[in-house]
């Protein structure tokens, strides 16, 4: 059981009579007073004593800076503001990447708030008895990413210990885990996929995560998660420098972008974040959509998947639970946990870069954009989106609604990502495919392509060449030299234009080696 949070003060009074937005930190109300609207949470919660979470990195790769937040447990199902899930999860963030503004109203818990020296949580108890810390630097933000995954509902749902842990061997783990990435205790490693240790090494804290059991009932954290996230309100922060606004719906947000058009708007920050802390970003006026309840949408009907653009990534994933595999193939390799906490295909989209990690999957699934304006929605193709380098058709006034994505999906689908790591990194070349096979011939193909031109593009040439061809390796040759000259690849640090050229051919016969009649379960997939 965690020790308590520290209580507010009983002389403290309500939230409501403060005019000046709060920050519930590790059970105590604070006030924001004084701040810019590009204060980051990590800054300001330092400035309040809790030293735990440190910058290391200042882009959200590292994990030093980690925190809890409490935050829907799902996203809203029906109608606007109909919220879906019911309780609330404990995620992890990277605090050196969102304003402390966009967290006006928000539970957060740092790693001094799991427990105390007296009374360590089970997660820092672990790290402690197996050498998960040395140094210490990394220490609270593993915690915190490991004490999202240990609240995780269903983490102990298959069969995983209950009881105390086992005295620990060297072979615990790996011996016990199915495929080394899953504890038998249903801790998903992967959840540390953002954290960076430098000295510790990571077997004891792999072993410090396989080791621990349910938490307890009656446990305070565990007990919160039954409970509702708290509601988005419309809060207005001003500082001496700017202002931050968090809209409680679409319309008001299309109200202060019709006034201020440039205005930033920031949903999980995981992009602005780092040209604040990195290349000095500032802005007047910033607006948080991240709650607007009609920006975080998922609906499924018999034409569609929609997906709303303030919608985190993990939210997203949560929500289709497998439903469009190739999109877990996406996540999988999209930055790391800690950045999909925060992550959403609006921002993705919005940012208009030709290295995004979604664009090809999404062009794969020939997907549609939903574009909210001052004179209402419009639909555009995702294909026609992109204009030029970090241009698109978005005019001013206008934000991304949600992603449409046609159902049924195709049948034959895969997400390519040549990186020089392979997680957490930006990739060199990505490739999504979408196709549909019958009786051995190429019905459609959609294949989306980013890091080979100005823009995510489709392989319009090597779909043409696909269309209505068999599926056989004499095809598929032809078409891959023809896709090594799709786009215009240029060479930079990441990769010659060269090497890109060669990846794109490599990427479609490997593609089609994993999904060609030999293979019996893709086959009966798309032949179904």
């Amino acid at each position: 059981m965690s020790a308590p949070l520290t209580p507010a003060p009983a002389t403290s009074p309500a939230p409501e009579a403060h005019a000046a937005p709060q920050v519930m930190l590790n059970g105590r109300a604070y006030e924001l007073v004084d701040l810019d609207p590009d204060v980051t949470a990590l800054d300001w919660i330092r400035r309040q004593g809790f030293t735990g979470a440190k910058e290391g990195c200042a882009e959200g790769e590292c994990g030093a800076c980690a925190v809890l937040v409490v935050k829907p447990a799902g996203p809203n199902t029906g109608p606007a503001g109909e919220a879906g899930g019911g309780g609330s999860v404990w995620t992890a963030v990277n605090s050196c990447l969102v304003p402390v503004a966009a967290l006006a109203g928000q539970e957060v818990v740092t790693a001094e708030g799991l427990g105390s020296p007296d009374a360590l949580h089970p997660v820092q108890r672990e790290m402690a008895v197996r050498g998960g810390s040395q140094c210490g630097y990394c220490t609270p933000g593993f915690v915190c990413s490991m004490a999202a995954e240990y609240y995780r509902d269903g983490r102990c749902g298959d069969g995983a210990a209950a009881g105390p842990a086992t005295a620990h061997t060297d072979s615990d783990a790996s011996d016990q885990a199915a495929d080394h990435e899953v504890g038998p205790n249903g801790f998903d490693l992967h959840a540390l996929s953002g954290n960076l240790c430098r000295c510790t090494g990571y077997r004891p804290i792999r072993d410090a995560a396989y080791a621990l059991v349910a938490p307890d009932g009656a446990d305070e954290l565990t007990q919160r998660t039954q409970q509702a996230a708290p509601p988005a309100h419309l809060e207005r922060m001003t500082g001496p420098n700017g202002v931050f606004v968090r809209p409680g719906s679409l319309a008001e947000v299309l109200a202060i972008l019709a006034e201020e058009p440039d205005a930033a708007i920031v949903a999980g920050s995981t992009d602005r974040g780092v040209e604040v802390n990195l290349r000095g970003l500032r802005s007047p006026l910033v607006v948080g959509i991240d709650r607007v309840p009609e920006l975080r949408e998922l609906r499924v009907d018999d034409d569609a998947y929609e997906l709303g653009a303030a919608l985190s990534l993990s939210e997203i994933e949560r929500g289709l639970a497998g439903a469009i595999p190739v999109l877990d193939e996406l996540f999988a390799q999209f930055a790391s946990r800690l950045i999909r906490n925060s992550a959403t295909l609006g921002g993705n989209l919005g940012t208009a870069s030709p290295i995004g990690d979604s664009p090809p999957v999404l062009l794969a699934l020939d997907a549609r954009l939903v574009l909210a304006g001052p004179d209402g929605d419009r639909e555009v193709a995702l294909a026609d989106y992109f204009t030029g380098y970090r241009q698109s058709v978005r005019r001013p006034g206008e934000l991304i609604r949600s992603v449409r994505l046609p159902r049924p999906t195709p049948r034959l689908t895969a997400f390519h990502k040549i990186a020089k790591r392979r997680f957490d990194d930006i990739s060199s070349v990505a490739v999504g495919y979408g196709l549909d096979i019958d009786d051995g011939v190429v019905r459609s193909a959609q294949i989306g392509l980013g890091g080979v031109a100005a823009t995510p593009i489709r392989a319009t040439a090597t779909e043409r060449a696909l269309v209505g061809a068999p599926w056989t390796s004499e095809t598929v040759q032809a078409a891959a030299d023809i896709m090594a000259g799709e786009g215009t690849p240029m060479s930079d640090h990441r990769a010659s234009s060269d090497y890109r050229s060669a990846m794109l051919r490599t990427s479609l016969l490997k593609f089609f080696t994993n999904n060609s009649v030999g293979n019996a379960s893709v086959n009966k997939e798309a032949t179904s």
